[in-house]
C-alpha cells in the first residue's frame, strides 16, 4: 500500500472514532473478523480438497500420480492457514521476579490492581529499558484464556518514587480493564499475529504461502490504519486509570519526569558512559552509575529545555502514542517540571537491590562487548590522530587546529570543552571568518556566554551551508532568555525568520540532491585518509557489505552543500533487505555532509559511477 493511501486510512479512523465511537468499534471488529473468516475459509477448501482426493480414492478410481499436486497443495494451504490461527506470541524478555525478590512491588501492583480493577497479572517480570508494559497473551492459540505478563524497567525503578511508579503501573493496567481493555487487547494481538506472520512468509516459495501472503500484503496495512484511532484511544483511557489510582497531577507529574529523564539518559548519560571505553578495553557496567545518577534531580536548565523540547514534539503519523502536551491537556494536569522530582526512588521496592544492578551489569556489558570494543578502538583512532595533530602544532594550519579541536569533542564534549575551544579560536586568529571555526566555537562556548550569540551571528553571515544550523542554535539560545526576561522579542522573531529561511534553502538543496540523476555531478570524494579509516570502520559492522565505492556529488544550485554517494555490493541480501541497510546507513555514517546511499545493482547509473568515477572501491581498505 502506498503511504498516502495509509495515511488517508488512517485519519479516516480517527475521523469515524470522533463522530461514533460505538459505531467505529464495531467496524473494527468486523473488519478483524474477517482476517479470521479468510483464515477459516482456506482451511474449509484444503480439507475439501483433501476430502475430494479421499472421495475419489475410496470410490475405486486408484491412486494416479496427478492427485500428488492437489494433495500438496491442500496440505501446504492447511499449514499456512493453521499457522495464522496458531501463530505463537512470545513471552516478553527480562527476568522473571518472584514475590520474595520484591515483596513491596508486588504489594504495590495488588493495590493498583485493586483500584483499576483490573485482571490479575500472572508474571513480573523486570529488565533493563526505562519503560514499563504490559503484554496479554493467549494460551494455547486463545482456547485457554490468556497470560498477563507486567514487565517494569530497573531504571525506571531507580528514577521514580513508590507513587509516581504506581500511576505508571495503573496506566499499563488501564489497558487490559473492563470490556473495552479486552477488546483492545484482542485487536493489539491480531495486529501483532497478523504482521507476523505477514513477515515470516515473505520467502515462502510455495503457492499456498504465497496466497496467504498476497492476502495478508492486502489485509494488515488497512487492519493497522483501521485500528489506529483505537490504540491511540486506549492510550488516553489508561491514562485516566493512571489518574485514578493516583491523582491527575502525579500522573502528569510522572509523564513529565519520565519524559525528562528519559533526555537525560540518551543526551547525558550514554553518551558519557560510552566516552569511558576510551580508557576501558572492555565494558563497564551501567547500572551502578545510573542508579545513583537518576536518583538526583536533574539540573533545571536541562530539564526546561526537555521539557519544552518534549511539548513541542508531535508523534509520528502512525505512531499510536500521542505527545507529552496532548496527553498531560487530556489530563487537565500542568505542563511544567514538577514541584518536587522523585528523591526515594522506587528501588527500595526490591528486596536485595545490589543484586540486580549487579545482574543487569553483567547482562548489558555481555550483550555489548562488540559494541564497546568498537568504540574503544574508533577513540584510540581519534586519540592517536590527536596525537599527530598536536606533534605538528607549531606549524598546523586554521583547518588543523579545527579539527584538533573536532577530535577532542569526540573524545569528551565537555571535560574537554575550554581546550577545544581554545583550538577553534587559535584557527580563527589564523583565518577570521572561518566557517568551520565559527561553529566549533559557537557549539562549544558555553550557552550563557554573550559572544555565543555573535559567533552564531558571524557563522551566518559567513557560510550559507551553516545558516540552518546556526539559526536553529540562536532560536534555542533565546526562547529560554525571552521566558526570563533576559532578551527580546524582536530579535528572537528575527532569528525565527532567518530558520525558516534556511529550512526553505534546506528543503530545496534536498529536492536538488535527491531528484537529480544519482549520478549527475559526481567526482571523486575528498575525504582525509583518517575520515576514510572512520567510514571503513563504520562499514566493517555491517558484515553484509562485500563492497562499498564512495564519490562526492556536487548541486549546482547550492555550491557550498557537501553531499556523498555510497554504492555498495550486497551479494546475500534480497532488495527490501538492501532497501532497510541503505536507509540505516544514510542515517547513521558519519561524514562531513548528507549521504545518499545506494546499492550497486539497483539501477546502470550506479554501475557506471562504480567503473568511471570511483574505480576502486573505498571499502575494504586496498591491501
Amino acid at each position: 500500500m502506498e503511504r498516502a493511501q495509509f495515511m488517508h486510512l488512517l485519519r479516516l479512523s480517527e475521523q469515524a472514532s470522533a463522530e461514533n465511537p460505538g459505531a467505529y468499534r464495531r467496524s473494527v471488529g468486523a473488519f478483524a473478523a474477517l482476517g479470521y473468516v479468510w483464515v477459516l475459509g482456506c482451511v474449509a477448501a484444503a480439507l475439501a480438497l483433501l476430502g475430494f482426493v479421499g472421495w475419489q480414492l475410496l470410490r475405486g478410481g486408484g491412486l494416479r500420480g496427478y492427485y500428488v499436486w492437489p494433495v500438496l497443495a491442500a496440505g501446504a494451504l492447511l499449514l499456512a492457514s493453521l499457522r495464522a490461527l496458531w501463530l505463537r506470541l512470545d513471552a516478553p524478555g527480562g527476568e522473571v521476579l518472584r514475590r520474595e525478590d520484591a515483596p513491596a512491588l508486588f504489594d504495590l501492583i495488588e493495590r493498583v490492581r485493586a483500584k483499576v480493577q483490573g485482571p490479575p497479572v500472572h508474571q513480573v517480570r523486570l529488565d533493563g529499558d526505562f519503560n514499563a508494559s504490559i503484554v496479554q497473551l493467549p494460551r494455547w492459540g486463545g482456547l485457554g484464556g490468556s497470560v498477563n505478563h507486567l514487565t517494569v524497567g530497573l531504571p525506571l525503578l531507580m528514577a521514580l518514587d513508590a507513587r509516581r511508579l504506581g500511576a505508571v503501573l495503573a496506566h499499563e493496567y488501564g489497558h487490559l480493564r473492563g470490556g473495552h481493555g479486552r477488546f483492545a487487547a484482542w485487536i493489539y494481538r491480531s495486529r501483532l499475529a497478523w504482521a507476523r506472520l505477514h513477515e515470516g512468509l515473505r520467502a515462502d516459495p510455495g503457492p499456498a504461502g504465497w496466497a496467504t501472503n498476497a492476502f495478508l500484503g492486502w489485509y494488515v496495512p488497512r487492519f493497522s490504519a483501521r485500528t489506529f484511532a483505537l490504540a491511540r484511544q486506549d492510550e488516553y483511557e489508561a491514562d485516566l486509570a493512571s489518574a485514578q489510582v493516583a491523582g491527575r497531577t502525579a500522573a502528569g507529574a510522572a509523564l513529565v519526569e519520565i519524559a525528562v529523564k528519559s533526555a537525560w539518559l540518551n543526551a547525558e548519560f550514554w553518551p558519557a558512559h560510552f566516552r569511558a571505553a576510551a580508557t576501558a578495553p572492555t565494558p563497564v557496567g551501567p547500572y551502578g552509575a545510573m542508579r545513583r545518577l537518576l536518583a538526583q534531580a536533574p539540573q533545571t536548565a536541562f530539564a526546561q529545555q526537555a521539557l519544552r523540547s518534549a511539548l513541542k514534539t508531535l508523534p509520528a503519523v502512525d505512531d499510536t502514542h500521542p505527545g507529552l502536551r496532548d496527553r498531560l491537556e487530556a489530563l487537565q494536569a500542568p505542563a511544567s517540571l514538577p514541584e518536587a522530582w522523585s528523591t526515594q526512588p522506587a528501588m527500595a521496592l526490591l528486596a536485595d537491590r545490589r543484586r540486580w544492578v549487579e545482574k543487569f551489569d553483567h547482562h548489558w556489558c555481555r550483550d555489548h562487548a562488540t559494541v564497546w570494543k568498537r568504540r574503544h578502538a574508533y577513540l584510540a583512532r581519534v586519540q592517536q590522530r590527536l596525537q599527530q595533530l598536536k606533534a605538528g602544532a607549531g606549524s598546523a594550519s586554521a583547518a588543523q587546529w579545527c579539527e584538533m579541536g573536532g577530535l577532542l569533542l569526540r573524545l569528551d564534549p565537555t571535560g574537554r570543552g575550554p581546550e577545544a575551544l581554545a583550538c577553534f579560536e587559535r584557527a580563527l586568529t589564523q583565518s577570521p571568518g572561518l566557517a568551520l571555526a565559527l561553529r566549533g566555537s559557537a557549539a562549544t562556548l558555553p550557552a550563557d556566554a554573550p559572544q555565543r550569540l555573535a559567533r552564531l551571528t558571524e557563522l551566518h553571515e559567513a557560510s550559507p551551508g551553516d545558516r540552518w544550523w546556526a539559526a536553529q542554535q540562536a532560536v534555542a539560545l533565546l526562547e529560554p532568555q525571552l521566558a526570563a526576561g533576559t532578551t527580546d522579542l524582536p530579535t528572537l522573531q528575527a532569528w525565527r525568520q532567518r530558520l525558516k529561511a534556511a529550512e526553505q534553502a534546506e528543503q530545496a538543496a534536498w529536492q536538488e540532491l535527491t531528484e537529480s540523476p544519482f549520478a549527475s555531478g559526481a567526482a571523486a570524494h575528498d575525504l582525509n585518509e583518517f575520515e576514510l579509516g572512520e567510514l571503513r570502520a563504520d562499514l566493517a559492522a555491517y558484515p553484509h557489505v562485500a563492497q562499498a565505492w564512495l564519490v562526492r556529488k556536487s548541486i549546482p544550485a547550492f555550491p557550498w552543500r557537501r553531499a556523498y554517494l555510497l554504492v555498495l555490493s550486497l551479494p546475500d541480501l534480497g532488495d527490501e533487505d538492501r532497501f532497510a541497510l541503505c536507509r540505516e546507513l544514510e542515517h547513521t555514517l558519519d561524514l562531513p555532509g548528507t549521504v545518499l546511499v545506494a546499492w550497486r545493482e539497483q539501477a546502470d547509473a550506479l554501475d557506471d559511477v562504480v567503473r568511471r568515477i570511483a574505480r576502486s572501491p573505498t571499502y575494504p581498505e586496498p591491501a
